[in-house]
């Protein structure tokens, strides 16, 4: 019997090493506008579940719908004390147990973590498409393991996509079909800090100039040089929104005129910005940081907050060279970068920033993605037709 044509009816299964309600960022952006077409599958890393002492836990899977999106989120649960090989089996049937439960017959792959391909290999679907979002295998904790399983995935992608230029510079010698597709941004969700917005209570109490800074706060921050710029200018209030992972609490500075306020929903963000002078992206140079693409330099800009930030060369390129970001690297070329920033003739700039954002935004970004998708689930539908008939 012949399958219908489905085209873009498919399924998406999507494999992540973020959780969906972590910082809502570049997975959660695109498939929200995927699961617009059809069902949408996001399946998060395991979680370790520890009951009591002599209490078996089976492993299982809890599926919950974000509200929002209408994305359904998968989350495995395993107990504790697996070994690898253990907890690899124990996915790849649990991934079974979700593509029968919920009856997924056309479906295709997409993949943030090239770990998953150690419970998904056996899986046949119609496209695997590999989004190379960061670096990961710079990362602190990455697994060892990991070069050796994007090469695998470089092997079966039909699609590689990657979250910046740099990184595509990077990885289009490795597959013959890579896209670079830069970090973007809701324009209209972001534009909404251009105007006056009730003050969130936690920053409502701190004096301006207000230098913001809204993201993961990580072993990519350059803390001696934040701490270089509240030594500098200690009227100036440096305020750090989003949450502090993989480093120590106790590394960050604690100058008196830097203000940590913790995770924050994202559609509480514009009102954060809307209070601030100026923004600022002040990462190191390293590693971990060399293949960036960060988000939230487009979204100062929709916001309407002048900004500074070091030489990531995703940033430099287009943003510094185009006049829309200020680049330094040391605490004295970065306070005065900063200070420029707050002169910033903002009528002028956001002419040039909003001609910018014209074409940089997750509804085109989506768009130019399924232009490449479409046309190669659709072949993958008729080679699947011929072979049944």
């Amino acid at each position: 019997m012949k399958r219908q044509m489905n085209k873009m009816n498919s399924d998406l299964i999507c494999f992540c090493h973020l959780r969906w309600g972590f910082v809502y960022q570049r997975p959660q952006h695109l498939m929200s506008r995927f699961a617009k077409a059809g069902r949408v599958f996001f399946v998060e890393e395991p979680v370790i579940m520890k009951g009591e002492p002599g209490v078996r836990i089976e492993p299982g899977v809890k599926i919950w719908v974000d509200e929002d999106s209408g994305v359904r989120v998968v989350v495995p649960q395993l107990p504790a004390g697996l070994s690898a090989e253990q907890t690899t089996q124990i996915q790849r049937a649990l991934i079974r147990q979700l593509i029968e439960t919920c009856r997924v017959e056309d479906y295709y792959c997409w993949y943030y973590t090239p770990m998953a391909l150690s419970f998904t290999r056996e899986l046949d679907p119609s496209l695997v498409v590999y989004d190379c979002m960061d670096e990961l295998s710079a990362f602190k904790n990455a697994p060892a393991a990991l070069r050796d399983y994007e090469r695998e995935l470089f092997e079966q992608a039909s699609l590689v996509f990657t979250g910046g230029q740099s990184l595509y510079e990077a990885k289009r010698a490795q597959h013959p079909d890579v896209h670079a597709f830069p970090s973007s941004v809701d324009v209209r969700h972001f534009a909404q800090a251009r105007v006056l917005q009730p003050e969130p209570d936690s920053q409502a109490q701190i004096p301006h100039p207000r230098i913001g800074y809204c993201g993961v706060i990580d072993e990519r921050m350059d803390l001696d040089l934040i701490a270089g710029v509240a030594d500098a200018r200690p009227h100036w209030q440096l305020v750090m929104v989003g949450p502090v992972v993989k480093i120590d609490q106790a590394s960050l500075p604690r100058n008196p005129n830097i203000h940590y306020l913790g995770a924050r929903d994202y559609k509480e963000l514009p009102k954060y910005l809307a209070g601030w002078d100026a923004a600022m992206l002040p990462f190191a140079r390293n590693e971990s940081t060399r293949f960036i693409s960060p988000t939230k330099t487009p979204e100062y800009l929709a916001a309407g907050k002048p900004s500074v930030s070091t030489s990531i060369r995703d940033v430099v390129r287009p943003y510094g060279e185009m006049g829309l970001v200020e680049i330094a690297d040391s605490a004295n070329d970065f306070v005065a970068a900063l200070e420029r920033a707050l002169e910033t003739d903002r009528t002028t700039w956001q002419t040039k920033v909003d001609r910018f954002l014209a074409h940089n935004s997750w509804d085109t970004t989506w768009q130019n993605m399924m232009s490449l998708i479409e046309p190669r689930l659709y072949r993958a539908e008729v080679s699947a037709n011929v072979m049944t008939s």
